[in-house]
């Protein structure tokens, strides 16, 4: 038996030292989520040249949540290029929760950015398509290109939202109402409902990851996922907007684009380095992983990948995997 890499003996013991904290609450909102199990916990990470690192439930299916919104905003980007995008959907953090509706009101009258709920309303509501069958489908084809293999929505997690979703809706009609969004208001919901209720695993994010870390190409089939020219405006907003009301402090204390959802679920990104991601679905008030901010916090400080650290910083990460190994 090999000896253990130096990287993933680190993850083991972020595993093993955080897999009591028993912190933070499900979310209760979506009936769906409240559901599961609380001790559920696994973290893993993919470099761009296809190495996987991973400990914990990496096989454990949970819904994609708002980290789909980030996949999203590529597809948009892609199909109608920045201005297009910036005219619906802004790029300022918002310091307000992620559902918030004050905001729209407002003179520009556009959402603030694609990562609160409105925003990723909008940004949906762009994915071209014949039908609501068919944006569908090219929605599932972009993230396949991305996981790597098919994708498929958690049937009941998709009717909890869509029947509670009230406040997604007041959104979508202010939206209208400002015209940021056309007259398919529910077409435009049910796409979103349905992206937020795709079923992936903390490897799958992980992969996902490595894929906007690769400059857009998925480091384990070779496919490309989204346009390099995206990659940056991708990572901006995620560094900006990407962990709710929390953007700022992550920005300080972790220093690299990320983006979470109330699944549980946290991605994050060393660009052209590695793609992290972890899974705990205890959430804290913010609707982050509790476990996956600390992890992420001892990650970004033990290997000084803050994107402000010197000498160390981003670029360096790879070679001190190779040099530990």
């Amino acid at each position: 038996m090999g000896k253990t890499h130096p990287f993933q003996a680190f993850l083991d013991r972020l595993y093993l030292k955080y897999q009591s904290l028993g912190e933070g609450k499900l979310a209760s909102y979506i009936p769906e989520l409240a559901k599961v199990n609380p001790d559920w916990f696994s973290i893993c990470a993919v470099t761009v040249d296809g190495r996987v690192f991973e400990v914990g439930n990496a096989d454990q299916l949970f819904t994609l949540q708002s980290i789909s919104k980030v996949f999203v905003y590529g597809m948009a980007l892609e199909e109608h290029g920045r201005e297009k995008v910036l005219a619906k959907v802004g790029v300022e953090p918002t310091g307000d929760p992620f559902n918030s509706i004050i905001r729209l009101d407002e003179y520009s009258k556009r959402p603030d950015n694609p990562m609160v709920n409105a925003g990723a309303i909008a940004t949906t509501s762009l994915i071209k398509g014949t039908d609501p069958a068919d944006r569908l489908n090219r929605m599932l084809a972009m993230f396949r290109r991305y996981i790597g293999h098919d994708v498929y929505i958690d049937m009941s997690v998709f009717i909890s939202e869509r029947s509670t979703g009230h406040r997604n809706r007041a959104m979508a009609h202010l939206m209208r109402h400002f015209d940021m969004i056309d007259e398919k208001i529910d077409e435009a919901l049910d796409l979103y409902f349905q992206q937020c209720s795709l079923m992936v695993n903390c490897r799958d994010l992980a992969v996902m990851a490595a894929t906007l870390a690769n400059k857009g190409v998925n480091p384990i089939t070779g496919d490309r996922a989204v346009s390099a020219h995206c990659i940056r405006d991708i990572l901006s907003v995620m560094y900006t907007c990407g962990m709710y009301n929390y953007a700022g402090q992550w920005a300080y204390q972790v220093g690299i684009p990320a983006k979470s959802g109330v699944s549980g679920g946290i991605i994050a990104i060393v660009p052209n380095q590695i793609g992290i991601a972890v899974f705990s679905p205890l959430l804290d008030a913010h609707g982050n992983s509790v476990r996956g901010i600390k992890v992420c916090e001892a990650l970004s400080q033990h290997f000084e990948l803050h994107m402000f650290d010197l000498p160390m910083g981003c670029s360096h990460f790879l070679q001190t995997l190779e040099n530990e190994a």
